[in-house]
């Protein structure tokens, strides 16, 4: 069940999409500034309450879910090799614009978006990766990439890979790279009401 990732771009200049997508280099480069920004992040943290939007819409449902720490972890597969979960149950999130309006992706840890499916899912005329200028003030209360699944909370339609939906539950991050939730998959879509689709593998 989870892991958000978002397109972000190294210091040798390379840009990725999600961290799984990137070489080793590329993903050790991006590691290693995400960790820098979320001590960044921490240092303000007192100005934020991480994820308290997403605790009340979930209490105020009466749903039942679970939260679990765990060590440090910045990628999708990390996240569940570190919390002992099925890779295909975690979440990730990648970040788009459909038709220039951003746009949350929900795919298995383990699979990559394909653009052209997601296309033609949303019936859309452009279907790209946003950059992570473009939506890097959006989610002020999350450590830099760990947004949870909820972009309903956050003005952002949601579309979710039918590879995910199939599964009885779903673990996503909590805002934090040490937080997990996990929740049942039908609770998931009755909040977030995402569009499911097969753009995704």
């Amino acid at each position: 069940m989870p892991r958000s990732n978002a397109v972000i771009a190294s210091s040798s200049g390379r840009r990725c999409h999600s961290i799984v997508d990137c070489s080793n280099t590329v993903e050790s480069d991006w590691i290693a500034n995400e960790v820098i920004a979320v001590k960044r992040f921490q240092l303000n943290r007192e100005k934020t309450i991480p994820i308290e939007k997403m605790r009340e819409l979930l209490d105020a449902n009466h749903i039942k879910y679970v939260t679990f720490n765990h060590s440090p972890a910045y990628t999708a597969q990390e996240i569940a090799q570190s919390a002992h979960i099925s890779g295909k149950n975690v979440a990730k999130i990648v970040i788009l614009k459909i038709d220039d309006k951003l746009t949350m992706a929900v795919v298995p840890a383990s699979h990559q978006v394909n653009l052209e499916s997601l296309k033609d899912a949303a019936t859309a005329n452009k279907v790209e990766l946003a950059s992570e200028q473009e939506f890097r003030g959006m989610f002020p209360d999350c450590e830099p990439g760990a947004m949870p699944p909820f972009g309903n909370l956050y003005g952002m339609n949601v579309f979710v890979s039918e590879a995910l939906a199939a599964d009885e539950a779903i673990v996503f991050n909590a805002g934090t790279h040490t937080e997990l939730v996990g929740m049942s998959y039908q609770d998931f879509q009755r909040l977030v009401e995402p569009q499911v689709g097969n753009f995704s593998s």
